[in-house]
């Protein structure tokens, strides 16, 4: 433990940086090269994972110290606790499916029937139904896993805010 402490700022928000980049990664490889459509929530939680990325990243670019080294540990552990709270919602969803579950049009329909400016959006939204499991490891589903990743982070955050000493 002791050794932990002995890391820089800087070290420890690049590691959550390439920690959020692996995440992110993984994610769009189970998207376009396994098939699985993210739903709405999932596209929110990879918002988040980015966010999270890139206060990381500028953190860990700035070389933090003192104070600096706080505020971009809270920052951090804010946007964690929303990408979290995504992850609750869609876990809850999971485990409490709705009777019924509400699909609009395909793409092609949109592309045909309205303008550019409509359709755009819709390809920053996800188009799977955000209660269904079509992915799990050791018994989690990625949304369950999405959230361990969140409290993670959150829980670095909050050690870069409480940290006594900042390398």
């Amino acid at each position: 433990m002791n050794a932990l402490s002995q890391l820089s700022p800087r070290i420890i928000f690049l590691a959550l940086f390439a920690f959020c980049a692996g995440l992110l990664g993984y994610g769009l490889y189970l998207q376009h090269y396994q098939g699985l459509v993210p739903c709405q929530l999932c596209i929110l939680q990879r918002y988040a994972f980015v966010t999270v990325a890139l206060a990381a990243l500028l953190a860990g670019l700035s070389n933090p110290r003192g104070i600096a080294t706080r505020v971009w540990g809270g920052l951090i552990s804010v946007l964690a606790l929303a990408g979290g709270s995504v992850s609750i919602r869609q876990s809850w969803l999971q485990h409490n499916p709705p009777e019924v579950t509400a699909c609009g049009p395909d793409l092609d329909y949109m592309v045909s029937r309205f303008p550019l400016s409509d359709v755009l959006p819709k390809l920053f939204r996800g188009e799977g139904d955000c209660s269904k499991v079509d992915w799990t490891f050791l018994g989690f589903s990625m949304a369950e896993w999405a959230l361990v990743c969140f409290v993670f982070i959150f829980a670095v955050g909050v050690w870069q805010v409480l940290r006594r000493r900042a390398a």
